[in-house]
């Protein structure tokens, strides 16, 4: 059983009834009995009060506290359900590297994919899978940007993620450090956050950057973020999609990646990422398939919940309408002694 208000702001005008107080005290107490001129009473009113005025405003108060109380529409709760929310705060940090054009994580010849294009498969449902937690993102290539600081707004997330794309920034590079650097910046400065973590998805080592990635770890162990790292790609000599003079993936008119012709050498350094993890008590994860990365972020997906039981009350009962009998009763009351016992005579 739970009872609150269905219209809670209506409360705030119980605040003008001890103004209404107040002014009436300054302005003096209604006579008990009314006169023609206030002549003939002047001495018998310096002596004694009377109680008909107080009442009647001490009724019209109460008959508007029962009113105001009404319109919040007070409402008791019958029945719950329980559910979980974790609440952690996750940073998604990608490499948009020109190697993530290479098209070794497709599944279907006849539907290519770049490695980006899986990664922002992957990612989408995994973010559709976390509602209660603020997420954000930062890419990264020879320097690193913000797509998205942190929000549980994760519709329009997911529209900045398909944004991302290898060309949005010099693909030329990798600067991991700094990629890391900025999502402990925008990780840290969160309150009462139960978790912070960094997944960090990469297909090449750092060569960019004033910040190395372990440095980067560091600071982020100092924080108690944690960083999951993902190296991903296959070794050796892998297809790739063409690049345009703007360094942008080539696609037909199905929006499929365009094979170049060419191929890219997969070069990594998975000791470093390993180290990354270590530092801040994450985990390594090394992917060569689609599947292997959907299972990546599915079990990162089950590491990082903190559940947290909640009730949410399915169905109320109305209760304004006593409350508005309630007033209606006091001001039928008031206006039964207003013509008898608390009477005024013309």
């Amino acid at each position: 059983m739970n009872f609150d208000f269905a219209n809670p702001e209506f409360l705030w005008a119980l605040l003008l009834l001890p103004v209404l107080a107040l002014l009436r005290s300054a302005a003096g107490k209604n006579a008990a009995v009314s006169f023609s001129s206030v002549a003939v009473v002047g001495e018998a009113a310096k002596k004694s009060r009377a109680k008909a005025g107080t009442v009647r405003f001490l009724l019209t108060l109460i008959s508007l506290a029962l009113l105001i109380v009404a319109l919040a529409r007070p409402r008791q709760g019958q029945g719950y359900v329980e559910r979980e929310e974790s609440g952690i705060d996750i940073m998604l940090t990608i490499d948009l590297s020109g190697s993530m054009a290479g098209l070794d994580l497709t599944e279907d010849p006849d539907r290519p994919m770049t490695r980006i294009d899986a990664v922002k498969k992957v990612i989408d449902e995994f973010i559709r899978n976390r509602p209660d937690d603020r997420i954000g993102m930062t890419a990264f290539a020879a320097n690193a940007f913000l797509v998205s600081p942190m929000t549980l707004n994760h519709d329009w997330l997911l529209k900045n993620q398909q944004r991302l794309d290898i060309g949005a920034i010099d693909p030329d590079r990798t600067a991991i450090g700094s990629a890391i650097g900025q999502s402990v910046n925008k990780l840290r400065a969160l309150k009462n956050s139960k978790s912070k973590v960094i997944i960090l998805l990469t297909d090449g080592e750092n060569n960019a950057g004033k910040i190395t990635p372990l440095a980067a770890a560091e600071a982020a162990a100092t924080f108690d973020i944690k960083i999951y790292t993902i190296y991903v790609g296959n070794e050796g000599r892998v297809p790739a999609a063409a690049l345009d003079e703007n360094k942008k993936v080539i696609r037909d008119r199905y929006g499929n990646p365009v094979h170049s012709g060419l191929y890219t050498i997969g070069e990594g350094d998975t000791t470093t990422l390993q180290k990354i993890a270590e530092i801040t008590g994450g985990k390594f994860y090394r992917v060569r398939t689609l599947d292997q990365l959907k299972e990546v972020y599915r079990e990162i997906d089950k590491l990082e919940k903190t559940p947290v039981k909640l009730r949410n009350f399915t169905s109320y009962i109305e209760l304004f309408q006593y409350f508005a009998a309630a007033a209606l009763a006091v001001l039928a009351l008031k206006l039964a002694l207003s013509n008898t016992r608390y009477r005024i005579l013309p």
